[in-house]
C-alpha cells in the first residue's frame, strides 16, 4: 500500500480502518442488552412493520453465539492488522510483504532450477540453440517474458520488432542479443517537424525508392538532398543504418512502423520512441543464456534449414 499512497493517505486509511472496527464493536455491545418485549395480550411486540399480511419484524436480542463470532472476528481483524500490513503505511510487526514473499518464491524456484540449467551454461549459445530440450525451455521463457510484445511466434507487430527474421536494429549476434535482454534498448527517432510538408513527402518517397518500393521519382530526386542533410547522420549515406545506434536499415522492406508513404511521413514529422525494458534484475544468468540461444535460433536455424532444402 505504501507503493501507491503518500504518508497523508496512509494516515487517512489507517484512521478509517480503526474507526470502522471501533464502530462495529460499539454497535455490537449497544445491541446486546436488547430484551424481548411483550404486548398486554402476551404476544411478542414487534416494530410495527408487517409484510405479506403476516410477516412481522421483531426486535429480539442478538443470539449469543452470533455475538461471540462477531466479537472474535473483530479481535482477529485487530490482531491481523498488528502483525501484517493493512493500516496505511504501517508494515506490521512481522515485516511481511507480498513483494518479499514473491521474491523469496522466485529465488527458491531459481535455486531449484539451477542444476537443470547448469549444463547449458557451459555450452556455446549456438549449440544450445540446436538442443531440442534447451529450445523447449527457451520457448517457455520467451512466452513468459517476451511474447507480450513480440508475439508468441516472435513475429512482432507495429512498433515491436520481428525476431524471427535476420533484420536486427542492434545486431543479431549472440552477444548483441544478450546485451539487449540484460540492459534493454531505448530507440529514439527524433521528430523533424521543421521540415515542410513537401520536404517530408519528398524524403519519404526517397526512402521508399531506396527500399525498392513504388515511389514518385520526381519527389525522390528532391528528397535525396533532404535525406543527406537530415537523415544520413544516423542511417548512413546509403541508408543501410547503424546497429551501434539502433538506426534501422532503410534499404530493405522491413518496417517497424509501416512502410507506406503516410507512415513514413508520420515517422519523420512526429518521431518514434521505442523501449525494450532491461531484464537483468528479473532473469538469472542461466535464463538469459537459454533465452539468448532461443532468440538467436529463431532466425538463424530457420535460415540454415531453408538453405538445406
Amino acid at each position: 500500500m505504501s507503493d501507491f499512497f503518500n504518508s497523508g493517505w496512509g494516515v487517512y486509511i489507517a484512521l478509517v480502518t480503526i474507526v470502522g472496527i471501533v464502530w462495529c464493536l460499539w454497535l455490537l455491545f449497544s445491541q446486546r442488552k436488547t430484551q424481548v418485549t411483550y404486548k398486554p395480550d402476551g404476544s411478542v411486540a414487534d416494530t410495527g412493520h408487517v409484510w405479506d399480511d403476516d410477516l412481522r419484524e421483531l426486535n429480539n436480542p442478538l443470539p449469543r453465539w452470533w455475538m461471540w463470532m462477531f466479537l472474535l472476528s473483530c479481535v482477529f481483524g485487530i490482531a491481523y492488522l498488528v502483525l501484517y500490513p493493512g493500516l496505511g503505511n504501517y508494515q506490521g510487526t512481522l515485516g511481511y510483504s507480498t513483494t518479499g514473499a514473491h521474491e523469496a518464491s522466485v529465488q527458491q524456484a531459481n535455486q531449484q532450477l539451477k542444476p537443470i540449467y547448469a549444463k547449458y551454461m557451459e555450452m556455446d549459445v549456438k549449440l544450445v540453440a540446436a538442443d531440442p530440450k534447451a529450445k523447449e525451455m527457451g520457448q517457455r521463457l520467451f512466452l513468459n517474458y517476451c511474447a507480450q510484445c513480440h508475439g508468441s511466434d516472435a513475429g512482432g507487430s507495429k512498433g515491436f520488432p520481428n525476431l524471427s527474421d535476420r533484420d536486427w536494429l542492434y545486431g543479431g549476434e549472440p552477444a548483441d542479443i544478450r546485451t539487449t535482454i540484460l540492459q534493454g534498448r531505448a530507440g529514439v527517432m527524433p521528430a523533424f517537424a521543421h521540415l515542410s510538408g513537401v520536404e517530408q513527402s519528398d524524403v519519404a518517397n526517397y526512402v521508399r525508392n531506396m527500399a525498392g518500393l513504388a515511389a514518385d521519382q520526381l519527389k525522390s530526386a528532391r528528397g535525396a538532398e533532404v535525406f543527406k542533410a537530415n537523415c544520413a547522420a544516423c542511417h548512413g549515406g546509403d541508408g543501410k543504418g547503424n546497429p551501434a545506434m539502433g538506426a534501422p536499415n532503410l534499404t530493405d522492406k522491413v518496417w517497424l512502423y509501416g512502410g507506406s508513404e503516410a507512415s513514413i511521413i508520420e515517422t519523420i514529422a512526429k518521431g518514434r520512441n521505442g523501449m525494450m525494458p532491461a531484464h537483468q534484475e528479473i532473469l538469472t544468468p542461466e535464463k538469459v543464456h537459454l533465452l539468448t540461444a532461443y532468440v538467436w535460433g529463431l532466425s538463424n536455424q530457420k535460415v540454415s534449414a531453408d538453405s538445406q532444402k
